[in-house]
């Protein structure tokens, strides 16, 4: 027996572009040959015939932050800020049959690749940002975490105990940190992955997960790349000497990175049955994480997935 839900169950590839064909009916968009590029947190697509791209969100909670990427979106906007952009020309995000989307404007990439620098770069001048939005919220990690374990697709129910006792353990650990960087607005999922080498320079993208919080998370998941993930380059000397601050070197750095190997484990539960390639890689994961095997190293999920 296995813990499941149905609540973001059945997100298969049919019903996947069954809803991108309601979305795209909702603000005149062709659908007509769209490609899945990435299908983890979110199944996101880009469209053949218009430079754009659409995200519907993949789980309770991706649908729970899709208010709060919008107005991020817009404030960086409006702050001339190198991000992504909301499509212009309709109100988002789109609605239908219980789920949500965002359409935004497709950003080509150009060579060449961001760097460890270029995230540094970009994160500074969030960092910098005046005056956010009031109602961004404050981090609370374990809150997605925990939404993601109430809702997974073919997960055991040993394994289900035990990342529900991690969560605790992490929880507890983080309560008795002392931070040393000045909290403020996080991107909160801030690796590589989320740069795009723009024609006009280096891009930020995905906010789920951007909140209140502590400095110091968003300079921990390249600092877990370089010792988790079996990445062909380590950026993370280039950009802790651009920002100013190693955090490896903190002593609050190995709870940091437990929470994030917890979220790349728990990043895609949601969708394991809908997105079976997604399988293997996790398995591999979960048995490392589990056994506390430091050393193991994990892959980038296909479709570009973290």
């Amino acid at each position: 027996m296995t813990a499941t839900s149905d609540r973001a169950s059945g997100l298969n590839s049919r019903r996947l572009h069954h809803l991108l064909t309601a979305f795209c009916a909702q603000v005149g968009l062709d659908p007509d040959g769209a490609e899945l590029i990435k299908f983890t947190n979110n199944a996101v697509f880009r469209l053949r015939h218009a430079p754009v791209v659409v995200r519907i969100a993949g789980s309770t909670a991706a649908r729970a932050r899709v208010g709060t990427v919008v107005k991020i979106a817009h404030w960086l906007a409006e702050r001339d800020f190198p991000a992504v952009r909301l499509a212009e020309g309709c109100d988002q995000p789109l609605r239908a049959d219980g789920q949500l989307a965002t359409v935004w404007e497709y950003v080509p990439e150009a060579a060449p690749r961001p760097t460890g620098t270029d995230l540094a770069a970009l994160l500074e001048l969030l960092h910098a940002l005046p005056d956010p939005p009031p109602d961004i919220p404050p981090w609370r990690p374990l809150t997605e975490i925990r939404q993601r374990l109430a809702e997974p697709e073919d997960l055991s129910p040993d394994d289900h105990a035990f990342l529900l006792y991690e969560s605790d353990q992490i929880e507890q650990r983080l309560a008795a940190l002392d931070y040393t960087l000045a909290p403020g607005v996080i991107h909160g999922d801030a690796f590589l992955g989320n740069v795009i080498a723009g024609p006009g320079g280096p891009v930020l993208c995905d906010f789920d997960s951007t909140t209140i919080g502590p400095r110091e998370w968003d300079l921990t998941p390249i600092a877990v790349g370089r010792l988790r993930m079996d990445y062909p380059d380590d950026e993370h000397e280039s950009f802790a000497k651009r920002y100013g601050f190693d955090v490896t070197g903190w002593d609050g750095f190995p709870v940091l990175r437990r929470l994030r190997e917890l979220k790349l484990v728990t990043s895609v539960l949601p969708i394991l049955r809908s997105n079976p390639s997604l399988r293997p890689q996790w398995e591999h994961r979960m048995r490392t994480f589990r056994a506390g095997d430091m050393t193991a190293r994990w892959q980038p999920y296909r479709r570009g997935g973290a």
